[in-house]
């Protein structure tokens, strides 16, 4: 195994433990308990483990059932509703190639995310959100439709909203305004800049900050963690991506949080204590534990 595909070192444990408010074990190497093990050992005892299909979510749903430290974000990703209506001929997903399924096969889909989001363990709808990056315009009325209706369906299950953000930030926000927020909505790697960091504090947003905050070029990303309301702010991983410097490039797991709230507590001028104890009861408020 070459060095870039080598696990990073352990770092050193948070004395506060913390929670990963954001990880895809399902993509990451080696077991679930190894993950868990390794992530406690370093002080990160809880992860919120999140769904981006159908399989994903179901498996989300019994790996949090299973595990006491773990819970369940359950979600059509806002580039796989696209894919559901309209087919996916070159199989970029998981799933390999599939057929067009119409609004049918999302009204099922997302009946089938409504099921699970009423399981106990299951604590947030999500992630769900707007896409442009990966989504081009013809995807979009899919996205959107899937969008609101994941919306609906964690106000009625009284679920945390997790949101998927990607150069999207205007239209996400419009969404949430004419649908109105669930009462616990989560902006899961934030990607905005100080000013929406702003008009998130002011709706009560959680903003969840990810390795990226660590990167030489996302100044914009430390100007808005520096605004946001301490009370407002949760750590995550995205693993198995988004490996915090200076291990970019290399697989990212809950483990190396520790990296990331450090880098953080940093930019906050205040003490990995103070951040860790603040992200630790932030968490547990978002996502209801």
């Amino acid at each position: 195994m070459s060095s870039k595909d080598a696990p990073p070192p352990l770092p050193e444990p948070l004395l506060v433990p913390v929670a990963d408010s954001h990880t895809h074990l399902d993509m990451q190497s080696g077991t679930v308990e190894e993950a868990l093990t390794k992530a406690a050992a370093v002080g990160v005892t809880t992860v919120v483990q999140v769904g981006c299909d159908l399989k994903g979510s179901q498996w989300a749903a019994d790996t949090a059932a299973a595990h006491a430290n773990v819970h369940a974000a359950v979600a059509l990703h806002p580039n796989e509703a696209p894919r559901i209506v309209l087919g996916d001929p070159d199989g970029w997903s998981r799933q390999g190639a599939r057929e067009a399924g119409g609004e049918t096969a999302l009204d099922d889909a997302l009946a089938e995310i409504e099921r699970l989001a009423a399981l106990p363990h299951v604590r947030a709808v999500g992630e769900t959100g707007l896409d442009r990056f990966r989504t081009g315009p013809e995807g979009m009325a899919a996205q959107e439709r899937s969008f609101r209706a994941h919306i609906e369906i964690a106000k009625r299950q009284g679920k945390a909203l997790v949101i998927h953000d990607r150069e999207a930030h205007a239209d996400v926000l419009r969404v949430l305004d004419e649908e109105g927020a669930p009462e616990r909505t989560v902006f899961h790697c934030y990607s905005g800049d100080a000013e929406m960091a702003e008009i998130c504090a002011a709706k009560g947003y959680y903003m969840s900050f990810a390795g990226n905050v660590t990167f030489k070029n996302a100044q914009p990303l430390r100007d808005a963690l520096a605004v946001a309301p301490l009370e407002l702010v949760l750590v995550e991983t995205d693993a198995p991506f988004l490996t915090p410097a200076p291990y970019r490039g290399r697989p990212n797991a809950p483990y190396l949080i520790p990296v990331t709230v450090r880098a953080m507590a940093a930019v906050r001028g205040i003490t990995e204590e103070e951040l860790a104890g603040a992200i630790a009861a932030n968490t547990a408020r978002a996502f209801d534990y």
